[in-house]
């Protein structure tokens, strides 16, 4: 099954920011890195059409700016919903449960780990220690966190966020 992608939105205004942010510091040593960062901060992710602009401003080929999107964890090639939902999978929480509890969000969601709602409300991640143990199993949306669940609570959670 084809991964399900949020259309590219970008703006104009975004465009130029990058255009004169890419300008500024192409002609630095290391500039990649801290150009890419900053791309994520003007879109809030990188997708294939800003590192296409990155590319071509930079005259550094595709798959090296791919490779280092795809190598950093800082980098997300997906958007991040408005409502970022992370479930612990660690050992605490995995043995109480949360596996039940990511697999109920992919399905209430339709979506899989790593991607966003169509209509940009929610993202689905596991992660592996929020530090919460003691409250496992553990999930997170925003800042928010919510522990001792079970699979049946999803449902009631998300309608918070509607």
């Amino acid at each position: 099954m084809a991964k399900k992608t949020v259309p590219f939105q970008g703006t104009k205004e975004q465009e130029e920011k990058l255009l004169e942010m890419i300008r500024t510091q192409k002609n630095e040593k290391g500039a990649l890195m801290p150009v890419m960062q900053q791309a994520q901060d003007i879109y809030g992710y990188l997708p294939i059409e800003v590192q296409k602009i990155i590319s071509d401003e930079m005259q550094i080929p595709m798959e090296k700016i791919y490779g280092v999107a795809t190598f950093y964890s800082q980098f997300a090639l997906q958007p991040k919903g408005k409502y970022q939902i992370s479930v612990c999978l660690g050992t605490a929480c995995y043995v109480k449960g949360s596996g039940e509890i990511y697999e109920k969000l992919q399905e209430t969601l339709k979506i899989k780990g790593g991607e966003c709602t169509l209509d940009g409300k929610f993202s689905l991640e596991a992660c592996r220690c929020v530090g919460a143990c003691g409250l496992a199993p553990v999930m997170m949306i925003n800042d928010e966190v919510y522990g001792r669940l079970t699979a049946d609570e999803v449902q009631q959670i998300l309608e918070k966020y509607e």
